[in-house]
């Protein structure tokens, strides 16, 4: 077990809310990453939306892992961290022209394309630079991975990513293009999948396409990422279960000699290493509630109001041995600015330092300046 250590001098001294980030546990979760996806033809890429954070970036890039982007700024971002152009993929269903156009002149190593006429675009603007496109299609494969609704992905009707029915037209239309060098499938079913039996539909899934499509190529089958982590218990389970989940591709996925598998990671790699440091500034009574008034709301960590999500709360500096019943709320004029209800805490104060554990994905990365606030800083540990 591998408890976050909080230097609480060197936080004391900090402007509330930053985010906190262990590296220490981050190089070993990308330590075990790399030991335990040590199989014949596995690449793993890290997902750049997960925690854009330049450090954290730069981290990532020298453990020699690969980027997964949905966006120019992503790929400019991931390029100046270090990842080797050729390393990086480029998802997402709206890619503009100049997003297109750009990604082809750096020579990222795959455009995973989800729709007909992201495919016209990308053929058309290869053909325009003189330069072949390097192109996946990305497959809904019809699995619920029983996530939340607003991060599930591979269902037939769905903004991502192209239904079965059209596959076969759309591969026969890249391999006839000039412009195009056709690479393989995408894949991707949801995001915070803790139980694994989705992953090995995918792979049974994945074999019924490859045996259906026989007599064409597919150098490389990218499956997404989507392992979840524990946001209950941080510390008991800093570090997911990578062993079991590159497992079950290893050993469900019937691959073709030469066949390459890539692997999309973000929350998996840096939640955990992250924590989202605040201030009580008020503790409010009332009628049959206190709560606690924090310095950090929705604007510095969105994922409770946008996703009904749960971080696990610590005060960091209380002494106390009494425990209360506490609201924890933000400061924005939103009736959804709430990190937790009834949350039993040490008998807190205004000043103590509050953590919401967990948050070193999607975290930092989608903080706002609504209400005009200031975006959150960050800290490292040494």
């Amino acid at each position: 077990m591998e408890k976050t250590y909080f230097p609480l001098d060197r936080m004391r001294a900090e402007r509330t809310p930053f985010y906190y980030y262990d590296v220490k546990l981050l190089d070993n979760t990308l330590e075990t990453v790399r030991r335990t996806a040590d199989y014949p033809g596995f690449h793993v890429h890290y997902a750049v939306k997960a925690n854009a954070n330049p450090e954290i970036l730069k981290r990532i890039a020298a453990s020699g892992l690969g980027a997964d982007t949905v966006s120019l700024g992503e790929i400019k971002a991931a390029i100046d961290a270090g990842f080797p152009a050729p390393k990086i993929v480029f998802a997402g269903v709206g890619k503009t022209d100049e997003e297109i156009a750009v990604a082809l002149e750096y020579g990222i190593g795959c455009f995973n394309a989800e729709s007909e006429p992201e495919i016209e675009a990308i053929e058309a603007i290869a053909k325009e630079a003189g330069k072949k496109a390097p192109v996946a299609l990305r497959v809904n494969p019809e699995i619920d991975a029983h996530t939340h609704h607003y991060i599930t992905t591979g269902l037939a009707e769905n903004k991502f990513g192209i239904p079965l029915p059209m596959l076969e037209r759309l591969i026969e239309r890249c391999l006839k293009s000039e412009w195009i060098e056709f690479k393989g499938l995408h894949f991707h079913i949801g995001s915070q999948v803790t139980d694994l039996t989705p992953f090995k539909i995918l792979c049974e899934r994945i074999n019924e396409l490859q045996d259906k499509y026989k007599g064409i190529e597919f150098a490389s089958i990218n499956v997404g990422g989507g392992l979840g982590i524990d946001y209950d218990d941080p510390d008991k389970n800093p570090i997911p279960d990578f062993r079991s989940y590159f497992s079950i591709f290893h050993e469900n996925l019937k691959l073709r000699p030469g066949q390459q598998v890539h692997f999309e990671l973000g929350r998996a790699i840096v939640a955990q290493c992250g924590s989202l440091i605040s201030r009580v500034t008020y503790v409010k009574e009332g009628i049959g509630k206190k709560f606690l008034i924090l310095d950090a709301g929705m604007t510095a960590l969105i994922r409770p109001a946008l996703y009904q999500a749960h971080h696990k709360i610590e005060n960091l500096t209380s002494t106390s041995s009494e425990e209360v019943v506490y609201d924890v709320v933000g400061p924005i004029c939103e009736s959804s600015d709430t990190f937790g209800t009834d949350e039993l805490l040490p008998l807190s104060k205004r000043g103590d330092l509050i953590a919401m554990r967990s948050a070193g994905a999607y975290g930092e990365v989608m903080a706002s300046s609504y209400n005009c606030r200031v975006l959150p800083g960050s800290l490292f540990s040494r």
